[in-house]
């Protein structure tokens, strides 16, 4: 088995967090945690450690992966936000200014709050907070397409933010304005 490159980075802002059940959009594939890490553009920092953690690993992946072949066009595991999908649509608000990596797992992460206690409840850990991942980059050849994939490990919530796609709300905030009179007890 290859090398890969082991990195905790963040701050970033978690989306599409499937972390405490595996999830596949598509029936035929074997379902995985996963998690989508935005990193700000404007965290310039960040987002150079990223590029030379995904640099060493494609380093690492030519020499023991890949033979010694330098693809001319491979897969690198940061994306753009501003960039459209690949059916044209905006990738939303969320990804606006900002890089994003998708993390993915066969096996469970650890997801712990700041204080290193671990984090159980899909409702604290949600997609919109923000806070560290563990991954790891690493090499992979897939029909003669080659690239960078990044493996999930585990996660730490930092801190809260506002509730990405489709935000769950309780009951009674949702009737809390409805004035319901008694006659309608009869009906």
């Amino acid at each position: 088995m290859a090398t890969t490159v082991k990195r905790v980075i963040g701050e970033v802002r978690f989306s599409y967090l499937h972390v405490f059940e595996p999830w596949s959009n598509d029936p035929e594939k074997e379902k995985q945690y996963t998690a989508t890490l935005l990193i700000p553009k404007k965290n310039k920092e960040l987002v150079e450690e990223v590029r030379k953690a995904v640099k060493e690993a494609y380093d690492v992946s030519v020499n023991e992966r890949w033979g010694g072949k330098k693809p001319a066009k491979w897969f690198d595991p940061l994306q753009d936000g501003d960039e459209p999908k690949q059916d044209g649509e905006s990738r939303g608000e969320a990804y606006e200014g900002c890089w994003f990596i998708n993390a993915r797992s066969k096996n469970q992460p650890g997801v712990v709050d700041k204080h290193r206690q671990p984090i159980t409840d899909s409702e604290e850990f949600y997609s919109g907070c923000y806070g560290y991942a563990s991954v790891a980059f690493g090499g992979f050849t897939n029909s003669g397409k080659y690239g960078i994939s990044c493996f999930l490990n585990n996660l730490m919530m930092t801190r809260d933010g506002e509730a990405l796609g489709g935000a769950r709300t309780t009951a009674e905030q949702d009737f809390k304005d409805l004035n319901i009179s008694e006659d309608d007890d009869e009906l």
